[in-house]
Parts: C-alpha cells; sequence; structure tokens
C-alpha cells in the first residue's frame, strides 16, 4: 500500500510542475475530468496527438524546403498543429505556434526555420513529460491504485 501512496504523490508533484513549468494547461485538466468515465481516453488523445504532431513536423520541414516556400501552406501546418496542441493542453507548443504564424503571415523564412525548431524543441519536451506522465498512471494501476483526482 506504501508503494501506491508514493507513486499517487509522485504523480500529482508531477502534474503540478507540469501545469507550474506551463507545459500543460487547464484543457488538460479537462481531459482528465472526461477520463473518469472512459479510462483510455486521455492515453488514446494523447497517442493521436503525438502522431498527428510527427506527420505535422514533417510536413512543415519538407514544405520550408521547397525551392520556392507556400507560406499559405506553410500557415495551414502550423494552424493544424496548434489547434492539435490545444485540444491536449500542451501550453508551451501552442504559444510556439502562435509566434510561428506570425513569420508565415510576414513570408519570412528564416524566421519561420527558427519557428521550427523551436516548435520542435516544445513539442518533444512535451512528449517526453507527457510519456512520463502515461508510465506513472500505469504504474499506479498496476499496484492496484487510482489515478488521483486533479483539481
Amino acid at each position: 500500500m506504501e508503494i501506491i501512496g508514493k507513486l499517487q504523490k509522485q504523480f500529482i508533484d508531477f502534474i503540478k510542475a507540469l501545469y507550474h513549468e506551463g507545459f500543460l494547461d487547464d484543457q488538460f485538466l479537462q481531459l482528465k475530468l472526461q477520463d473518469e468515465s472512459s479510462p483510455d481516453f486521455v492515453f488514446e488523445v494523447v497517442t493521436l496527438f503525438f502522431e498527428d504532431s510527427e506527420k505535422i513536423i514533417n510536413n512543415l520541414a519538407a514544405t520550408l524546403q521547397q525551392q520556392v516556400v507556400d507560406f499559405k501552406q506553410v500557415d495551414s501546418h502550423v494552424h493544424q498543429f496548434k489547434g492539435s496542441s490545444s485540444s491536449v493542453g500542451a501550453q508551451r507548443v501552442t504559444n510556439a505556434c502562435i509566434a510561428f504564424r506570425n513569420f508565415c503571415e510576414q513570408k519570412n523564412l528564416e524566421g519561420c526555420v527558427q519557428c521550427l525548431q523551436h516548435v520542435k524543441h516544445e513539442y518533444f519536451l512535451v512528449k517526453n513529460k507527457l510519456e512520463t506522465l502515461l508510465r506513472l498512471e500505469q504504474q499506479i494501476l498496476a499496484a492496484g491504485g487510482t489515478i488521483p483526482v486533479l483539481s
């Protein structure tokens, strides 16, 4: 029983840190609330976010490497990435996408390339954090515990 309490405390401390550091926002809390009725909901949504994000990042990189860059296409990919990031509460990725879209509007290739690197960096940071959080949830459940309710 002691291990479950430690894991639950670790879970709460970790998720509080993710909020405090700006990795997640209240949208993630909303997902967690929906998770109570469908236990795999957050896992499924986050997994889809990972899959979609990798595709979008690859599409952005390819589009920015074209001889003539279609900034409307770049903006469309960034807009899509911003939406999916926002839907899972990945606040820092969402904010990086907002800055990226400004460079798209200015048709600033150098700014877009720099923003792509920043967006990728923020995405891989939040991906690592969310994977850790999901692993922690699995450990709690495997030990016979319940996931603490966030408020």
